[in-house]
Formats: C-alpha cells, structure tokens, sequence
C-alpha cells in the first residue's frame, strides 16, 4: 500500500480535517488547527492513515492531546461505527480458523494495515463523552489478551442512553459491526 498522499491529496485532507476540527471545538478545548496541521505535515505515513480512516468513512477528528508523549489523538468520530470497515470478524486468528462464510478481513489485520489501533474500552468510553456514537451499529474493541486466549472478543455500542459492551466469538461478524481508531500523531 502507498504510504504517503500527493500534494492534492493532502490539500484536500486537510480542508477536511480543520472544516471538522472548526465544526466541533467541544472535542478538543484548547487546541489550536495550526499545531494539529505543523506536525501532521511532519509525519507523511500518519497523513496517509488518516486519509484511510476517512475514505473508509470514519470521520476522524482530534479529541486529546497527550502532554507525554506530546502527540495529538485521533478517533473515529462518525455517529455509526464505520461503514467501510464492517462485516469482519475481529482478528486474523478467527479469519484464519473460520472455515466458512469467511469475511473480506479482520479488525484488527485492516487497522494494522491503516496503520492505526482499534480503540480500547477506555477510549470507547472517553468516545461517548464527546457525543452519541453507535446507535445503530457497534464497534470491535481491543480486546484483552485473557479474553482473546478464550476464544472471545468485546465490542460495545449505545443504546438506551447507555454504553454497552458485550461479547462475542471472535469468527463472528456482522453487517452492523465495524471497528474504530485511534491514532496518534
């Protein structure tokens, strides 16, 4: 996969990103787009995720700064888990092990090759404090290792005013089921 965007491309990205980033200042209090753009600029391969994550309908926007590592975090922040990245089963163990019917890919194998993370339980949560997400669909969450080593995987969504997370088996996979990212920059 090509790993860095032309020119036009990223003109045409970053007009996405600061519409998105202007239209949503309750995501991100006290950050400044100017910031945000000088170190996406910096780092070509992070660019071109992020393209990836909103070519496959994610919406990503920057939700945090952390002071540690001094990089920006972006999620997914489209209201329905993104349409482009479901009907897979979680990793590329239960893609593998699934003997019919099998998906396109996996969670975790796609978000490897966009080059970000499926968001934590943790982050899910900081997710729904920014806004409702997943009314409709649910979303693939990392899930821990004890868990995984069971057979199982986790996704949450919202519903009753509520975040849910749930289990599943890891070979299984719905239409209504994708997964979110996070990226850090």
């Amino acid at each position: 996969m090509q790993r860095k965007l032309s020119a036009e491309e990223s003109e045409n990205l970053f007009k996405i990103l600061k519409t998105r980033f202007e239209k949503n200042k309750n995501r991100h209090e006290g950050l400044e787009w100017p910031k945000v753009q000088a170190k996406l600029e910096a780092n070509p391969k992070k660019l071109w995720s992020l393209d990836i994550m909103e070519e496959t309908g994610g919406e990503p926007d920057v939700v945090g700064f952390d002071e540690k590592t001094k990089e920006f975090i972006f999620y997914d922040c489209s209201a329905e888990s993104p349409k482009e990245r479901r009907s897979f089963c979680y990793d590329n163990e239960a893609l593998v092990a699934r003997k019919k019917f099998k998906p396109a890919n996996s969670a975790v194998g796609l978000a490897t090759e966009m080059g970000i993370e499926i968001l934590t339980e943790e982050e899910y949560r900081k997710l729904h404090t920014l806004g409702k997400f997943d009314t409709k669909t649910s979303s693939w969450l990392k899930t821990p290792e004890n868990i995984r080593k069971l057979g199982g995987a986790i996704f949450g969504d919202f519903r009753f005013d509520t975040i849910f997370i749930y289990h599943n088996g890891a070979e299984s996979y719905y239409g209504g089921r994708g997964f979110r990212g996070v990226l850090k920059v």
